[in-house]
Protein backbone atom coordinates (compact mmCIF):
# COMPACT_ATOMS: atom_id res chain seq x y z
CA UNK A 1 0.00 0.00 0.00
CA UNK A 2 1.52 3.75 -0.83
CA UNK A 3 1.12 6.85 1.58
CA UNK A 4 -1.30 7.95 -0.06
CA UNK A 5 -3.77 4.86 0.51
CA UNK A 6 -1.93 4.48 3.79
CA UNK A 7 -3.19 8.08 5.20
CA UNK A 8 -6.39 7.24 3.88
CA UNK A 9 -6.38 4.27 6.14
CA UNK A 10 -5.48 6.40 8.59
CA UNK A 11 -8.59 9.06 8.22
CA UNK A 12 -11.32 6.51 7.95
CA UNK A 13 -9.77 4.14 11.27
CA UNK A 14 -10.02 7.77 13.03
CA UNK A 15 -12.95 8.74 11.88
CA UNK A 16 -14.64 5.32 13.21
CA UNK A 17 -12.84 5.81 16.61
CA UNK A 18 -14.55 9.34 17.19
CA UNK A 19 -17.90 8.15 15.99
CA UNK A 20 -17.62 5.16 18.71
CA UNK A 21 -16.95 7.70 21.21
CA UNK A 22 -19.88 10.21 20.08
CA UNK A 23 -22.11 7.11 20.23
CA UNK A 24 -20.98 6.12 23.76
CA UNK A 25 -21.25 9.33 25.11
CA UNK A 26 -24.95 9.60 23.70
CA UNK A 27 -25.97 6.31 25.52
CA UNK A 28 -24.28 7.56 28.72
CA UNK A 29 -26.62 10.78 28.19
CA UNK A 30 -29.56 9.21 27.36
CA UNK A 31 -32.64 10.18 29.89
CA UNK A 32 -34.85 8.38 31.54
CA UNK A 33 -36.60 5.97 29.19
CA UNK A 34 -39.93 5.34 31.00
CA UNK A 35 -43.23 7.19 32.28
CA UNK A 36 -43.61 9.28 35.23
CA UNK A 37 -46.22 11.61 36.46
CA UNK A 38 -47.90 12.58 39.97
CA UNK A 39 -50.75 11.56 42.10
CA UNK A 40 -52.83 13.14 44.70
CA UNK A 41 -53.88 10.23 46.95
CA UNK A 42 -56.21 10.69 49.49
CA UNK A 43 -55.46 9.82 53.26
CA UNK A 44 -58.00 8.07 55.35
CA UNK A 45 -58.45 11.66 57.64
CA UNK A 46 -59.55 13.67 54.70
CA UNK A 47 -56.07 14.79 54.28
CA UNK A 48 -53.87 14.88 50.41
CA UNK A 49 -50.18 13.66 50.17
CA UNK A 50 -48.61 14.24 46.85
CA UNK A 51 -46.61 10.97 45.39
CA UNK A 52 -44.59 10.52 42.29
CA UNK A 53 -44.55 7.53 40.53
CA UNK A 54 -41.97 6.36 37.60
CA UNK A 55 -41.75 2.85 35.61
CA UNK A 56 -39.48 1.75 33.14
CA UNK A 57 -40.39 -0.99 30.86
CA UNK A 58 -38.49 -4.11 29.78
CA UNK A 59 -38.65 -8.41 30.83
CA UNK A 60 -39.98 -11.18 29.07
CA UNK A 61 -43.30 -10.85 26.66
CA UNK A 62 -44.80 -12.10 23.66
CA UNK A 63 -43.45 -10.77 20.17
CA UNK A 64 -45.72 -8.09 18.95
CA UNK A 65 -46.81 -7.34 22.50
CA UNK A 66 -44.90 -4.23 24.46
CA UNK A 67 -42.80 -4.92 27.42
CA UNK A 68 -44.13 -5.25 30.84
CA UNK A 69 -43.13 -2.87 33.50
CA UNK A 70 -39.38 -3.70 34.55
CA UNK A 71 -39.35 -1.38 37.90
CA UNK A 72 -41.55 1.00 39.29
CA UNK A 73 -40.64 3.47 42.13
CA UNK A 74 -43.00 5.41 44.28
CA UNK A 75 -41.13 9.11 46.32
CA UNK A 76 -43.01 11.48 48.26
CA UNK A 77 -42.13 13.48 51.23
CA UNK A 78 -44.03 13.19 54.30
CA UNK A 79 -46.34 16.09 55.53
CA UNK A 80 -45.02 19.10 57.87
CA UNK A 81 -41.80 17.40 57.61
CA UNK A 82 -38.62 17.49 54.77
CA UNK A 83 -37.94 13.91 55.11
CA UNK A 84 -38.55 12.34 51.64
CA UNK A 85 -39.26 9.00 51.20
CA UNK A 86 -39.02 5.99 48.05
CA UNK A 87 -40.43 2.43 47.73
CA UNK A 88 -39.32 0.37 44.69
CA UNK A 89 -40.75 -2.51 43.14
CA UNK A 90 -37.51 -3.78 41.64
CA UNK A 91 -37.37 -6.35 38.88
CA UNK A 92 -38.07 -10.28 39.79
CA UNK A 93 -35.12 -12.20 36.91
CA UNK A 94 -37.46 -15.40 37.79
CA UNK A 95 -40.85 -13.54 37.27
CA UNK A 96 -39.32 -11.19 34.32
CA UNK A 97 -41.17 -8.22 35.14
CA UNK A 98 -41.68 -5.95 38.66
CA UNK A 99 -42.87 -7.48 41.71
CA UNK A 100 -45.74 -5.61 42.35
CA UNK A 101 -48.52 -3.66 41.75
CA UNK A 102 -48.95 -0.57 43.88
CA UNK A 103 -52.31 -0.40 45.12
CA UNK A 104 -52.49 2.35 48.48
CA UNK A 105 -50.04 4.79 49.95
CA UNK A 106 -50.96 5.84 53.75
CA UNK A 107 -49.59 7.55 56.58
CA UNK A 108 -50.63 6.82 60.53
CA UNK A 109 -48.66 9.28 63.12
CA UNK A 110 -45.80 9.60 60.88
CA UNK A 111 -45.34 6.05 59.69
CA UNK A 112 -45.68 5.44 55.85
CA UNK A 113 -47.64 1.67 54.53
CA UNK A 114 -48.11 0.87 51.43
CA UNK A 115 -50.60 -1.72 50.20
CA UNK A 116 -49.41 -3.82 47.45
CA UNK A 117 -50.59 -7.20 45.16
CA UNK A 118 -48.19 -9.58 43.59
CA UNK A 119 -47.83 -9.34 39.97
CA UNK A 120 -49.66 -11.60 38.12
CA UNK A 121 -49.24 -15.51 39.29
CA UNK A 122 -45.31 -16.40 39.37
CA UNK A 123 -44.97 -13.42 41.91
CA UNK A 124 -48.12 -14.60 43.69
CA UNK A 125 -46.62 -17.94 44.53
CA UNK A 126 -43.28 -16.54 45.05
CA UNK A 127 -44.82 -13.76 48.05
CA UNK A 128 -46.31 -16.95 49.96
CA UNK A 129 -49.81 -16.68 47.86
CA UNK A 130 -51.38 -14.56 50.53
CA UNK A 131 -54.68 -14.20 50.92
CA UNK A 132 -56.47 -11.39 50.99
CA UNK A 133 -53.92 -11.27 48.04
CA UNK A 134 -52.26 -8.12 49.42
CA UNK A 135 -48.47 -7.35 50.46
CA UNK A 136 -48.04 -5.04 53.17
CA UNK A 137 -45.06 -2.72 53.83
CA UNK A 138 -43.95 -0.15 56.46
CA UNK A 139 -41.41 2.14 56.82
CA UNK A 140 -39.20 2.35 60.01
CA UNK A 141 -37.40 4.98 59.52
CA UNK A 142 -34.62 3.46 57.84
CA UNK A 143 -36.37 0.98 55.44
CA UNK A 144 -39.40 -0.97 53.94
CA UNK A 145 -40.30 -3.74 56.13
CA UNK A 146 -42.35 -5.99 54.80
CA UNK A 147 -45.85 -6.92 57.66
CA UNK A 148 -48.58 -9.25 58.18
CA UNK A 149 -52.07 -8.04 57.93
CA UNK A 150 -52.68 -7.66 61.53
CA UNK A 151 -50.22 -5.61 62.12
CA UNK A 152 -51.56 -3.01 58.96
CA UNK A 153 -53.66 -0.16 60.78
CA UNK A 154 -57.57 -1.26 60.88
CA UNK A 155 -58.19 2.84 59.57
CA UNK A 156 -57.50 2.07 56.47
CA UNK A 157 -59.79 1.21 54.13
CA UNK A 158 -59.55 2.64 50.78
CA UNK A 159 -57.40 1.51 47.39
CA UNK A 160 -56.22 5.32 46.77
CA UNK A 161 -53.85 4.94 43.80
CA UNK A 162 -54.34 4.82 40.02
CA UNK A 163 -54.94 0.70 38.83
CA UNK A 164 -54.51 1.09 35.27
CA UNK A 165 -51.14 2.59 34.34
CA UNK A 166 -50.15 1.66 31.22
CA UNK A 167 -50.58 1.89 27.78
CA UNK A 168 -53.40 4.41 26.86
CA UNK A 169 -54.10 4.83 30.16
CA UNK A 170 -50.59 5.42 31.55
CA UNK A 171 -50.29 8.11 28.90
CA UNK A 172 -53.11 9.58 29.77
CA UNK A 173 -51.83 9.83 33.90
CA UNK A 174 -48.58 11.09 32.44
CA UNK A 175 -50.11 14.00 29.98
CA UNK A 176 -52.27 15.27 33.37
CA UNK A 177 -49.15 16.52 35.64
CA UNK A 178 -50.89 15.77 38.50
CA UNK A 179 -53.60 13.29 38.83
CA UNK A 180 -55.93 14.73 41.48
CA UNK A 181 -57.62 12.35 43.82
CA UNK A 182 -60.91 12.58 42.88
CA UNK A 183 -59.47 11.85 38.64
CA UNK A 184 -58.18 8.66 40.35
CA UNK A 185 -61.48 7.71 42.23
CA UNK A 186 -63.03 8.27 38.54
CA UNK A 187 -60.26 6.07 36.59
CA UNK A 188 -60.51 3.50 39.23
CA UNK A 189 -64.27 2.69 39.14
CA UNK A 190 -64.62 0.51 36.71
CA UNK A 191 -61.94 -2.21 38.61
CA UNK A 192 -64.03 -5.64 38.52
CA UNK A 193 -61.61 -7.02 41.33
CA UNK A 194 -63.07 -6.91 44.83
CA UNK A 195 -59.90 -6.68 45.99
CA UNK A 196 -59.24 -3.53 44.38
CA UNK A 197 -62.44 -2.09 45.69
CA UNK A 198 -61.44 -1.64 49.17
CA UNK A 199 -58.77 -3.40 51.04
CA UNK A 200 -60.28 -6.30 52.56
CA UNK A 201 -59.25 -7.75 55.80
CA UNK A 202 -60.90 -11.61 55.12
CA UNK A 203 -60.05 -13.84 52.48
CA UNK A 204 -60.98 -13.75 49.31
CA UNK A 205 -62.93 -17.22 48.41
CA UNK A 206 -61.01 -19.14 45.21
CA UNK A 207 -63.46 -18.47 42.19
CA UNK A 208 -63.53 -14.88 42.85
CA UNK A 209 -63.54 -13.27 39.49
CA UNK A 210 -60.00 -11.36 38.68
CA UNK A 211 -58.49 -12.51 42.09
CA UNK A 212 -55.28 -13.85 42.16
CA UNK A 213 -55.91 -16.71 44.60
CA UNK A 214 -57.25 -18.61 41.59
CA UNK A 215 -53.97 -18.58 40.87
CA UNK A 216 -52.09 -22.48 40.11
CA UNK A 217 -50.03 -23.06 42.99
CA UNK A 218 -46.53 -23.24 41.85
CA UNK A 219 -42.89 -23.26 43.34
CA UNK A 220 -39.63 -22.06 41.72
CA UNK A 221 -37.25 -25.46 40.91
CA UNK A 222 -34.05 -25.59 39.48
CA UNK A 223 -35.16 -22.03 37.30
CA UNK A 224 -38.41 -22.95 36.24
CA UNK A 225 -41.61 -22.78 37.73
CA UNK A 226 -43.53 -25.78 38.19
CA UNK A 227 -47.42 -26.67 39.14
CA UNK A 228 -48.88 -28.92 41.13
CA UNK A 229 -48.60 -31.52 38.34
CA UNK A 230 -44.61 -31.02 37.72
CA UNK A 231 -45.11 -29.59 34.79
CA UNK A 232 -43.12 -26.13 34.16
CA UNK A 233 -44.69 -22.82 33.63
CA UNK A 234 -43.14 -19.92 31.81
CA UNK A 235 -45.97 -17.38 32.87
Amino acid sequence: MNLHGLRWLFQVSALIVVVEMNACAMVGALPFSGDSWKEEVLLHDGSKLVITRSQTYGGRHEIGQPPPIKEHTVTFTMPNTNKTITWTSEYGKELGRTNFHLLAVHVLNGTPYLVTEPNLCLSYNKWGRPNPPYVFFKYDGAAWQRIPLEEFPVEFKSINVALSIIGRKGADLVRQGVVSSEKIKEVNRHTVNPDHKTILREPVKLGTEGSAVNCLEMVFHNGVWVGGSGDSISK
